[in-house]
């Protein structure tokens, strides 16, 4: 697809949408494909499935209601992610597994003791089910469960199935830096791009391919009918369900891959736990005017920025059009560079503070870059022949 494409036929899918009801409307996900062939994939199976809020139907119902309910299958465990069966766990903090009062059935978590299923958890089971909304970003936790959850599979040669879902950042924004293999971990579990531009599904399908799950499973991924991958979440007509605490938008993709890997130094508030969680960057050691000035001069388009000043804490305040052309990974990397200006940021990080900067960024150059004062065009400039690679690798594995 060529640049003027890449422009113009999301402005062009957004104006279909809005001029017609029915338009908006036509998204049919994963859950529903399923439930309108009468559930067959799963008849006569005993089936567990990987959930939390976001696993809701376009029509508003809940998919273990869903598939409790179904007709010649039996759902018999569920399995929740960070954050919880209500995602309403604070990022990081220890979920425990519960008896969920919609369906009885115990949900064990995914995010406790164990990030992936035991065989214990798994006995009983004929197929796994995954069913959560992504939000596009290699660093967000629930596609690191689902391969966690593939490999559990595998090992215990049962099915897996994805019923799939829209990327909120569309199919075709591919910006960030590589995942280097020494910083893999549970907020980099795949070797993709930060913002990687592909569904739940068609991830599944690359890492069960390319042995990114270090088990191989039996694989089905039930693909979504009518989303197109100009479509950002505002194209979809679909009703946005907080993925997390802090997503509570379905805007909020677009401001966590542009502060979310900066936010994890020290002494940085971008917003989380207010009321605008990632649309924020501020320190106590910045100039509100200044900075604000400074990334005004970036001229990026579809990115404004005002000044920002609250308990002592002073930048912008960023505001992130649904189809903005700017490189929102290198938005970040300039307001490292800024930041920057103020005294060295990365001194004042220590320990696990810094390196989980480092996981989520997927490298520890970027250190030394900013403290070389690379200029940030050519730090973005070295991404590029990862994602060219990355592009070409993930076509087979894409499903619209």
């Amino acid at each position: 697809m060529t640049f003027l494409q890449k422009k113009i036929l999301p402005g062009i899918i957004t104006a279909l949408l809005a001029f017609t009801g029915v338009a908006r409307a036509q998204v049919e996900l994963g859950i529903d494909v399923l439930k309108s062939e009468n559930f067959a994939p799963l008849k006569g199976k005993r089936v567990g499935l990987v959930t939390n809020q976001t696993g809701i139907s376009s029509s508003g119902e809940r998919t273990r209601i869903i598939l409790k309910n179904a007709p010649g299958m039996k759902l018999v465990a569920l399995f929740t992610p960070e954050h919880g069966l209500d995602g309403t766990e604070l990022a990081g903090k220890y979920v425990a597994s519960r008896r969920d009062r919609a369906t009885g059935l115990i949900a064990h978590s995914l995010y406790g003791p164990t990030r992936k299923p035991t065989p214990q958890m798994l006995q009983g089971i004929d197929v796994l089910v995954y069913d959560m909304q992504d939000i596009g970003s290699r660093s967000y936790t629930y596609i690191s469960t689902m391969v966690k959850c593939m490999e559990a599979a595998g090992e215990s040669n049962i099915e897996f199935m994805v019923l799939d879902r829209p990327n909120p950042l569309g199919g075709i924004r591919v910006e960030g830096p590589p995942m280097e293999p020494e910083w893999i971990s549970f907020v980099g579990q795949l070797p993709v791009p930060y913002i990687h531009g592909m569904t739940a599904g068609e991830l599944a399908r690359m890492a069960n391919t390319l042995g990114w799950a270090q088990t191989r499973c039996k694989l089905t991924v039930i693909p979504m009918q009518g989303w197109q991958r100009q479509m950002t979440w505002v194209d979809t007509g679909l009703r946005w369900i907080p993925t997390s605490p802090n997503i509570p938008r379905a805007s909020s993709p677009l401001y966590y891959v542009a502060t979310g890997i900066v936010g994890e130094l020290a002494g940085l508030e971008i917003g989380c736990g207010g009321p605008d969680p990632f649309e924020i960057i501020s320190t106590k050691w910045l100039n509100a005017r200044q900075f604000t000035a400074y990334m005004r001069s970036l001229n990026m388009p579809g990115v404004t920025f005002s000044e920002y000043s609250n308990e002592g804490f002073e930048g912008s305040r960023i505001h992130i059009e649904p189809h903005a052309e700017a490189n929102l990974c290198a938005l970040g990397v300039y307001m490292l560079a800024g930041l920057n200006r103020g005294g060295n940021i990365f001194e004042k990080s220590r320990g696990d503070k810094l390196e989980m900067f480092y996981k989520c960024y997927g490298s520890q150059s970027i250190r030394a870059q900013i403290e070389n004062g690379v200029p940030v065009p050519r730090i973005v400039a070295g991404w590029e022949a990862n994602i060219i690679r990355f592009e070409s690798e993930r076509k087979p594995f894409l499903l619209y």
